[in-house]
């Protein structure tokens, strides 16, 4: 018999590279590049676009402001949704010159990241943790999911099945978020108002922003009438409703409440194709509209003028888009509100020069507010002339409200955008650059009634100020969310609401139970207009409503019960004694870092800007707590406290309202340390 040869049994192959021993390897070429395509679409599309697009289409008002096209609404969209996929997946395309091995470990990357950044925005939900620590725990949680990615097969085909989420999300945004009105708008139509015996005056209607009653007023509960001439000119020819009460404390539910009369009900955009029954419809047929409008657009262009403030564009969109998404991602607390980042424009950048109103006090700079007037207020006053029809002239204007970027005088100054507003310090100075460009603010509304008077609409008209809502300035509240209303309601809800009836001379004070709600009934009753709808509100010339106690409304249709009367004023902020003092040599004491030192180099008052605004900090062996003043040209403009670092390593931050304190030119800068005895060590700033 021959002999027969077995042949041992071959061994095994190597693992394909990428892949692990216990997991076969997986698809190669296009359908590899597929599947990690698809991954990365879920990842991105659960770390930016599910995000970003939640919080737009909750804003629309984000979108008016911006007075954005429907065609850079769906761009902005579409780069929200596809370009960081796409750069992603264009990096992993170009790893594959480098071979599979590198293409799987960019990819491996790649997921990791985007694990990580998705761990970040879930644990500041879920966990008190923030800042490093939450950096750390988002790091290994990112880890732990790249080390199951490419152990199983369920993490990898759970994400290809995810890759659907983006299309959802843009779905969501374009057809069921309230940001879909200004993309979609349903028309235009709404019912006019019915013209009643009487006459028609006209009407003149300015609503601020983001001002509490409280601002307003000295310690005798009155009108301050030192800090603010002209809101106590206007309360001393006017009846001052002083127990006003705005329905919310955000403008897209407010402002429609105010125009339509009624509470808000469901969380719509505030565009006329959701509130087709507002104060423009039922005046519309009646009344010439001249309406400026910011961050609501209720007056259809069926009814109103266009705007004359210039669109900004994409690139505005995207950039203040980017800001937002560095809030979202961010591992700290963020307070997410786009209404934070609005700027009205200035009359140079929206070509408004010529309207200019002819200047009646040249120290308020009337000569000089190319640099520094909102473009709408310039706007509003060229049209504050007599008219043969009735006419309605109206103005929604951003001011007081944040960004604060004032100073009294009207002069404007630059600030950090991640300057903190609650903590210790930090509230305080935040209600320090409230209360300035409150004082700015006065001289607008002074500048209103001259204008008025000059023109002779003040006595044939009927005039109305006030404001949508407040803001509370309590450490640990500020706001205007739940949090606040709970803890300072007196300072969100309450309101200033003067109505100066046509040919009123003296003023009064009415403490009745208003709510916002009765500002269009109001109107409506002395233009002698009939609603041709149900509202909530009643007229200022009706019997006060018999019930004390005030709705408002955080979420539409989930009203909040709050009770009590007109609230007295908070203490106002006293300057330490030291500031306003000159200052001479003084022995040294340590050092500083001070931010932005070159503006301080080159400064020109006739711009208008001026660098009011100083920060920096300070070795870590320097207590909270310690005191700085900080000095300009050897006087000293203010005193702060050393604060725990904020997110941008900043330990001082000090405002200085006072514009003698800069000069032409080069101006220089000290910081002092005070002592417990008052005593002054120079620190030496770099």
């Amino acid at each position: 018999m021959a002999d027969v040869t077995v042949a041992p049994p071959a061994a095994p192959a190597p693992p394909a590279a990428g892949t692990t021993p216990d997991r076969p390897a997986g698809p190669v070429g296009w359908r590899a590049e597929l599947r990690r395509l698809l991954e990365v679409t879920a990842l991105v599309g659960l770390v930016v676009t599910q995000p970003m697009l939640d919080v737009l289409g909750r804003s629309p008002d984000f979108f008016l402001f911006h007075r954005a096209t429907r065609g850079e609404i769906l761009a902005l969209v579409a780069l929200i949704a596809v370009a960081p996929t796409v750069a992603l997946a264009l990096l992993g395309a170009a790893s594959r010159l480098a071979g599979r091995s590198a293409r799987t470990a960019v990819h491996t990357v790649l997921v990791g990241l985007l694990l990580a950044a998705l761990a970040v925005q879930v644990g500041r939900h879920v966990t008190p943790l923030r800042g490093v620590p939450l950096l750390v725990v988002a790091v290994l949680a990112g880890a732990a999911g790249v080390a199951a990615h490419r152990r199983w097969r369920g993490p990898g085909l759970a994400l290809r099945v995810a890759a659907a989420g983006p299309a959802a999300f843009v779905a969501l945004f374009l057809f069921a978020s309230p940001a879909s009105a200004v993309v979609l708008p349903r028309g235009d139509a709404g019912a006019a108002g019915v013209a009643a015996p009487g006459g028609h005056p006209p009407v003149v209607m300015l609503i601020l922003d983001e001002l509490p009653l409280v601002s307003l007023l000295g310690p005798d509960g009155r009108i301050d009438a030192a800090r603010y001439p002209h809101f106590a000119e206007l309360a001393g020819g006017s009846t001052w409703y002083r127990n006003a009460t705005g329905v919310s404390g955000w403008t897209p539910y407010a402002l429609p409440a105010m125009l339509t009369g009624r509470y808000p009900a469901k969380p719509v955009a505030p565009h006329y194709s959701q509130y087709p029954d507002n104060l423009f419809t039922a005046l519309g047929g009646l009344y010439d509209i001249r309406a400026e409008e910011s961050i609501t657009r209720l007056c259809p262009p069926s009814r109103c003028d266009q705007p004359v403030s210039p669109r900004q564009g994409l690139g505005t969109l995207v950039r203040e888009s980017g800001k937002l998404l560095r809030q979202v991602t961010a591992p700290v607390d963020s307070h997410v509100d786009p209404e934070e980042s609005y700027r009205e424009q200035t009359a140079a950048e929206a070509g408004l020069d010529a309207a200019e109103p002819v200047p009646a006090d040249p120290k308020f700079r009337w000569d000089r507010l190319n640099a520094n007037q909102p473009a709408r207020f310039a706007s509003f006053l060229a049209g504050l002339r007599p008219s043969d029809r009735p006419t309605l002239h109206f103005l929604h204007l951003l001011m007081p409200h944040a960004p604060w970027q004032f100073l009294p005088s009207g002069a404007r100054y630059a600030a950090p955008e991640d300057l903190p507003n609650d903590g210790a310090g930090w509230v305080d100075l935040a209600r320090r650059r409230h209360l300035a460009q409150l004082e700015y603010t006065d001289r607008l509304i002074g500048e209103t009634l001259r204008t008025l008077r000059a023109t002779g609409l003040y006595d044939r008209a009927l005039v109305m100020v006030t404001a949508d809502h407040g803001v509370s300035f309590d450490n640990g509240a500020q706001g205007r969310g739940m949090d606040a209303i709970r803890a300072a309601a007196g300072q969100v809800a309450w309101v200033p609401m003067f109505v100066k009836e046509p040919g009123q001379r003296a003023g009064r004070v009415d403490d009745r139970n208003w709510e916002h709600v009765d500002l269009l009934p109001t109107v409506a009753d002395y233009a002698h207009v009939r609603i041709p709808w149900q509202v909530d509100g009643r007229s200022a010339r009706q019997a006060p409503r018999e019930r004390a106690d005030k709705r408002f409304y955080d979420q539409p249709a989930e009203p909040v019960t709050i009770s009590g009367g007109v609230p007295a004023p908070p203490p106002l902020p006293k300057p330490h004694p030291l500031v306003g003092t000159t200052v001479g040599q003084r022995p040294a004491g340590g050092s500083a870092r001070v931010a932005d030192l070159a503006a301080f180099r080159a400064v020109d008052p006739d711009t208008g800007e001026l660098p009011a605004l100083v920060w920096g900090t300070v070795p870590a062996s320097v207590r909270d707590g310690t005191l700085l003043a900080v000095a300009v040209n050897g006087r000293i403009g203010a005193v702060v406290p050393v604060v725990p670092p904020d997110v941008g390593g900043r330990r001082f931050a000090a405002f200085l309202t006072d514009d003698r304190l800069f000069r032409a030119g080069d101006n220089r800068v000290d910081l002092y340390q005070i002592g417990p005895g008052g005593e002054l060590r120079h620190l030496s700033i770099s």
